[in-house]
């Protein structure tokens, strides 16, 4: 789907993101402060140029443990400096603050009683530097200067409005088609899964032995792709053995994919139907419409407004001071539903139908249950700097989001530019 902002109208500053590993920089809001005593170990670790779930590994090994043992809130930017509470039960306070891993480092350790949990998070802090050489240029289109009255332009509109809550790219995987895997696990559709997962070789995203692995998958020389596959690509060398053992059916990659991978691929799929929903109620992000399902900031509830004009007009002075924020669907078989007959109510059930599927598809193993989420979110503390370094121009933006929103969506709207990810 292609990048849609709210603030179409205004100018972009363009500029790049991520130069630099130290340009991107975050840190985590916990959902709560540990007490400092307990059976569970908290660990503050910063980490440069590493992915949380990498993170997560290399403690294991250094305290020759297994990964499922290591907690933590949620994953962050790999080409970053991020700084992120890990837990870790049964492990002496010392032993923590004596970890020495590259790229790590330990900033704090405490304890607490309980284990840290996906979605144990309140936000982010994030300092984030933007640079484009057309900015220093003598004599350019866009000064320092004005870049950064653009930027404060666009962030009035987005103060006011709030912030389109897109899923980011990198939601969809380094090939971006994580949703696409994500409809050919729930629709069963073997052949497709089975042909995009390891095949559809792509030069721009796939290099070396994976480039040819894909395409001597699509040429259907499976024994020889298959000794190409590196070692940490297990779900990949599992799906293709599974598929040469069966004799060319694509049926037994499916039950060769670990679970948890089906599941993170039908979430992505629920993303993208999401920015689907979200993509055609842009221009109203701001109104509450009859039908609406709303989304309580506060705590995070959802509560039906009711199916006439009236009940959504009273509802909209309370949009207005950012209490509440229509929702959108992260479609699932016990999805709350907006009234069928509401206009809310046929806008998701269009996209849905578009897409070939039913509620009830998402039964199952990799399924999901569904949710709701708001369709904007509202950072803050926001700080527009400019300032020039060893690198060059830079403008900064230093601000906290909410657990589950993005930077890179928010930035996204600043720059009119595609957003380098991940």
């Amino acid at each position: 789907m292609a990048q849609v902002y709210y603030t179409a109208e205004l100018p972009g500053v363009g500029g790049k993101l991520k130069q630099h590993v130290e340009d991107f920089q975050v840190q985590e809001v916990p959902l709560y402060k540990p007490v400092g005593v307990g059976t569970h170990c908290y660990i503050l670790i910063e980490k440069r140029g590493i992915s949380t779930m990498e993170t997560a590994k290399q403690i294991a090994r250094a305290l020759g443990r297994k990964t499922f043992d290591i907690g933590y809130a949620g994953l962050k930017d790999t080409r970053a400096v991020t700084a992120q509470w890990f837990s870790v039960e049964h492990l002496e306070s010392a032993r923590a603050g004596a970890l020495d891993i590259p790229h790590l480092k330990v900033r704090e350790v405490t304890r607490h009683n309980n284990k840290i949990k996906m979605g144990h998070l309140a936000g982010n802090r994030f300092s984030i530097k933007l640079r484009n050489g057309e900015w220093e240029k003598a004599g350019g289109n866009l000064t320092l200067a004005t870049a950064r009255e653009r930027a404060a332009a666009i962030w009035a509109v987005l103060e006011k409005a709030g912030v389109p809550n897109f899923f980011g790219p990198q939601r969809f995987g380094m090939r971006r088609d994580n949703h696409l895997l994500g409809l050919a696990l729930i629709k069963s559709d073997f052949q497709q899964f089975a042909d995009r997962f390891l095949g559809d070789p792509d030069p721009e995203v796939d290099h070396g032995d994976v480039l040819t692995a894909r395409q001597l998958y699509k040429n259907k020389r499976l024994d020889e792709a298959i000794k190409l596959w590196p070692g940490h690509l297990n779900n990949e060398r599992r799906a293709l053995a599974a598929i040469i053992k069966g004799k060319g059916n694509p049926k037994k990659a499916i039950y060769a994919v670990d679970v948890k991978l089906q599941q993170l691929l039908v979430s992505a799929l629920q993303s993208h139907l999401f920015n689907e929903v979200l993509a055609r109620r842009l221009p109203k992000i701001t109104a509450v419409l009859p039908g609406d399902l709303c989304w309580k900031h506060d705590n995070g509830a959802v509560f039906a407004v009711g199916e006439t004009v009236e009940a959504a007009m009273v509802e909209q002075p309370r949009a207005d001071a950012h209490e509440i924020s229509p929702s959108g669907p992260m479609f699932g078989w016990k999805m709350t539903q907006p009234p069928e007959t509401s206009l809310v109510g046929i806008m998701e059930s269009e996209i849905l139908a578009g897409n070939g599927l039913s509620l009830e598809a998402f039964r199952g193993p990799s399924g999901s249950h569904g949710a709701r989420r708001s369709l904007r979110f509202f950072p803050k503390e926001m700080v527009i700097k400019t300032g020039t370094d060893t690198r060059g121009a830079y403008l900064q933006f230093d601000f906290t989001l909410p657990s589950g929103s993005y930077a890179t969506v928010l930035l996204g709207e600043i720059m009119k530019s595609d957003v380098d990810v991940d």
